[in-house]
């Protein structure tokens, strides 16, 4: 692995300047990293310049850019890139390409971790883990409608994992309560003692082509049966809120969290990144720079933390959450 380079602005528009620059830096000549130095003195124009040129690349820069906008040291922040450069460069590149549209962008997150269910750093995870099956034949979701409109994870003896089925449940659900009441508010929360850990890890590496696996998911992703309700959609969370549990909370207009709430996206550390809409929901709430070095770091953050970076739209007390 070559060292990573740390530039200053001037090495760095010398650096882009090269007519060799994509066999210079980038995953597949192993720099998957580049530091950045600037200077509160640097025109800012000449370093977009810089980025601009930088952006094609499947390189993830990292910069304190004269404010504390880095939540990590820098060099944890690379050091997580070099473990894992497949799964890093693909999700920096994503998010610097998202497309505004949630839809679009759902597409396109879906075909990027395709991408990756593909790569070795996946495969590497997969086989660390061995494999698991489930003999759990309980509901997974359930609708009520009293007195409220409300959605609930039922899975409780499981933390309220995501399987097929619970997908499945779960955007059955999201499309009735659309049909039931178009104008009335819906509630969506969670029995047991967590709203949801993420995905269920006895489903991942079972369907072997990565091509089936994002038309499979294109088919029965929740994401867009619940973006269709979202301005009417309210949250509360509460245990553990992981991966798909925070990244189709985020979809919606409010989001309340019960103080005990740890929030993770375990990922990059997967040789995957978020699949269920996660780059689109959680990025246009805490910026896509902020959702890259979380990823990176892989941290569990609390919910004064989560409300602090808007991830969530209040803190609630134990008995708002009931």
């Amino acid at each position: 692995m070559t060292d990573t380079p740390r530039w200053d602005l001037a090495a760095a528009e010398s650096a882009v300047a090269s007519l060799d620059l994509a066999r210079e830096v980038g995953a597949a000549v192993g720099v998957p990293a580049v530091v950045l130095d600037p200077s509160p003195t640097d025109p800012d124009d000449r370093w977009d310049a810089v980025l601009g040129r930088l952006a094609p690349l499947a390189v993830v820069t990292v910069a304190e850019w004269g404010h504390a906008d880095v939540i990590g040291p820098v060099d944890e922040l690379v050091a997580a890139i070099i473990a894992r450069p497949q799964a890093a460069t693909t999700t920096a590149v994503h998010l610097r390409n998202l497309p505004g549209e949630p839809l679009a962008a759902l597409h396109q997150e879906s075909l990027a971790y395709a991408t990756l269910q593909g790569g070795a750093e996946h495969a590497a995870w997969l086989a660390s883990q061995g494999r698991r099956t489930r003999n759990d034949d309980t509901p997974r979701v359930a609708l009520t409608d009293e007195p409220d409109l409300t959605i609930t994870l039922t899975r409780s003896r499981l933390h309220n994992l995501l399987d097929r089925r619970g997908r499945d449940e779960l955007t059955d659900a999201f499309r009735a309560a659309a049909l039931i009441a178009p104008d009335r508010p819906i509630r969506w929360r969670a029995d047991g003692a967590s709203f949801c850990a993420g995905g269920d890890p006895a489903e991942f590496g079972s369907v072997a082509a990565p091509a089936t696996a994002h038309l499979i998911r294109m088919a029965s992703s929740p994401g867009p049966a619940v973006l269709a309700v979202a301005d009417r959609l309210s949250v509360d969370v509460h245990g553990a809120c992981v991966g798909a549990g925070i990244e189709l909370a985020a979809m919606a207009s409010s989001i309340v969290a019960h103080p005990d709430t740890r929030f993770r996206l375990p990922e990059l550390t997967m040789g995957l990144m978020p699949g269920v809409g996660g780059t689109w929901s959680i990025g246009r709430r805490i910026g896509h720079r902020l959702l890259l070095q979380w990823l990176l770091l892989d941290l569990e953050i609390d919910a004064d933390t989560a409300l602090a970076w808007r991830l969530i739209d209040g803190v609630a007390t134990s008995d708002e959450t009931a």
